[in-house]
């Protein structure tokens, strides 16, 4: 993971093909196991927070670090504890290195 760390997202216009199933399984490889992949698409991760102010403060930090690498994510709050964040590059329709570097950040943060 220190790998993908590092690096800073780039910005992507569209133009390029979406990971292959073989490149995201080499990608998520460097992430934590509890990043799960949807429909080769998407990845997500869920964290569990003691009360809903944590889970606030971790929202708001996602938020200003998204800001910063161009790179948004989706993100869920529910049961009032619970934060999901979904990753994907929206102007290829999949998974770019971007998902993963931000990934990897999110981690840290947690």
């Amino acid at each position: 993971m220190e790998g993908l760390v590092a690096k800073k997202c780039v910005p992507c216009e569209g133009g390029v093909q979406p990971f292959n199933k073989d490149q995201i399984q080499e990608y998520l490889a460097q992430l934590s196991s509890a990043w799960e992949v949807k429909d080769d698409s998407k990845i997500t991760k869920r964290f569990k927070f003691h009360n809903f102010k944590q889970a606030m403060v971790f929202v708001n930090k996602i938020a200003d670090l998204a800001e910063q690498e161009g790179h948004h994510p989706d993100i869920r709050i529910f049961g009032y504890k619970n934060v999901e964040v979904e990753l994907s590059t929206h102007s290829i329709g999949g998974l770019s290195e971007n998902d993963f570097i931000l990934a990897s950040k999110i981690e840290l943060m947690h």
